[in-house]
Formats: structure tokens, sequence, C-alpha cells
């Protein structure tokens, strides 16, 4: 059965029963030095393929691929643009969700969702559950995270129409079969704010965030302590929330993670000096076990959803997945 026909109905509830057990496992992260880029969305409509182009000297689809990956890494990501599309039309994931990306990012192309949309929906609409693709299980869950932001809000000025509830059927797919940890993060987001048609629900949320923060994401990790720290959804556990927080502090990177320096500092400021230490010392003794997965989640697409007023976001793909072999 393909996913794109169990996304369109059903109650959140069958879903739930059908879907409900997160997978724990951590997904390949990418050998290529790929640019990490923005992730996209699916609204049910059918847009029109990208363009064709006339085949050039490839002899099969595998081998544009390879041209293409060469290109990249070599920096040249205006020239892989002609061989990754020759592939992504032979039906190559990794050349269909590496042009979304640069679509997205406007990388060696010009800026341009819907084509980016085009190229992430197509490896929504292509996966089939019945006979999952093992192979390139990375890409096509970066892909259904992508697709599911794009669904927050849709596309201004063309046919992808904003659809929350999409949106929140393509995470929870993502999270439960793939266990995706921002689209556990994003099921969490909404849950919390009581978007895509759920029912605010803080005790859900937390369950999905602490899946997602035990796999070292950040975003996860921060969002996770300041619940615990606020009492939100449980009983104040404030020297384990803050615990949380420092840990997603002390691997914040950039400007991206402002927000989760923002919200640590703010909750730190309000702890007693025993719950920082407390805290401190929660975290030393967890540090001694081992590490936990380093999640490169990409920079936050767009500030679609946040909750106010914590400016928290929503996030699009995490890791990138490796290309086919």
């Amino acid at each position: 059965m393909h996913v794109a026909a169990w996304a369109e109905g059903g109650s959140a509830d069958a879903r739930g029963s059908r879907f409900g057990a997160a997978s724990l496992g951590v997904l390949t992260v990418c050998l290529l030095a790929f640019a990490a880029g923005p992730g996209l969305a699916f609204d049910g409509s059918a847009p029109s393929a990208p363009a064709k182009i006339s085949p050039k000297s490839f002899s099969s689809a595998e081998q544009a691929l390879r041209a293409g990956i060469d290109d990249l890494n070599a920096g040249n990501a205006a020239s892989s643009v002609e061989a990754l599309t020759y592939a992504a039309e032979g039906g190559q994931p990794i050349a269909r969700w590496k042009l979304g990306e640069m679509y997205a990012d406007g990388i060696g192309v010009a800026h341009d969702d819907v084509k980016a949309y085009q190229y992430f929906n197509q490896l929504v609409e292509d996966y089939d559950e019945d006979a999952p693709d093992q192979r390139n299980r990375a890409a096509i869950s970066n892909a259904f995270v992508a697709v599911g932001v794009y669904c927050l809000a849709g596309i201004p000025n063309s046919d992808v129409r904003a659809d929350p509830e999409r949106a929140r059927g393509l995470f929870q797919y993502a999270a439960s079969t793939f266990g995706d940890p921002d689209a556990q993060y994003n099921l969490a987001h909404m849950y919390i704010t009581g978007s895509g048609g759920l029912a605010k629900d803080d005790i859900v949320a937390l369950r999905w965030l602490m899946l997602a923060a035990g796999k070292g994401h950040r975003p996860s990790q921060a969002l996770l302590g300041h619940m615990l720290f606020a009492g939100e959804g449980l009983p104040p556990q404030r020297a384990r929330g803050l615990m949380w927080l420092t840990i997603a502090k002390n691997g914040a990177e950039g400007a991206k993670d402002e927000w989760i320096r923002n919200l640590y500092q703010s909750d730190f400021a309000a702890a007693t000096d025993g719950e920082r230490k407390t805290a401190a010392a929660m975290a030393d003794e967890r540090a001694k076990g081992p590490p936990l997965p380093s999640f490169i989640s990409r920079s936050v697409v767009k500030t679609l959803q946040t909750l106010r007023p914590l400016g928290v976001p929503m996030l699009a793909g995490a890791h990138s997945p490796p290309p086919a072999e």
C-alpha cells in the first residue's frame, strides 16, 4: 500500500493504533558533504512533474546520479543539476531528495519552493510501505518531514495549499515508522499547540519529546527541559528540566539555535542555586554514559508556527541521508 493513500484519511486514533510504536533506531548520517536545507509539504494535489531534460551522455540513471554526486563533492552544485535531474527522472530517490533541497535553498539553482515540493513529494508518493525502500530510508523519512512542513502553511501563489491535518499525518508516519526525531519534535509541537486536528495534550507531547531527546535531538532536549522545568503536563521537575536544557545549550550551534540559548538563560535565571547544582550533577552523570547520537538538524525553515511567547520553531528534516549505492 502506498503511504500517500494512508495520509489522505483515517482518524487520529486509527492512525495511532497502526503506527503508534515509534522506531528508536538512529538513522544513518550522510557520508557526503551535501549542503543541508529546509524541508517542505504535501497537500494531496498532483503538481506537474519537474521539466524533463534531453539525455546528455548518460547511459543510465545510476550513472547520472554518480556524476551529479561527483560534481557536488567537488563543490560544483550548478554543474550537478543536469545529471541529478536526469537521475531523478529515472527514479533515483537520492537525486530527487537532493534536488528538493537545492531548490528549497537556492543552491546551484534559483530558489523555487514549488519545484522543491515536487521533488520531495515524489518520494512521498512513491513510497510503498508494503515494499519499503530500506536503502534510501533516511532520504524518504527526510522527505516526509519536509513535505509536512510545507503543508503547515502551503506555498504562496501556487496550488500547494495549507493543510495542517495532512502535515500532522505525515509527521505521525515519519515519527512512528522511521523514528525520525524532527518528525517527533514537530508532532509534539502540534500536540502542544493543538493544531492539525489534534486536541492539546502535553502528556503525549512529552512522550514524543523524550523519544527524540534521547537520540540527541537538541530542539527536543530544549523543549522537553523547559516543559519539565515549568511543570507543563507533569508536576514540575525543575532540576531534571534544567539538566536537559543544559545538554541542549551545550550542543547549540550558530544563530539557528539562539532560541535554545534564550530558553536556557530564562529558566536558569529562575532556578534556585540548589536546582542549578542538582542539574549540573545530573548532566555530569549522564555525560559519563554512552554519548548521545548527534543529529544535525537543518536550519529552521520558517517561523510557520511558534510556541508563543517562547519562539520555539517547527523544524524540517533532520540529518542528511546517504546516497544510494
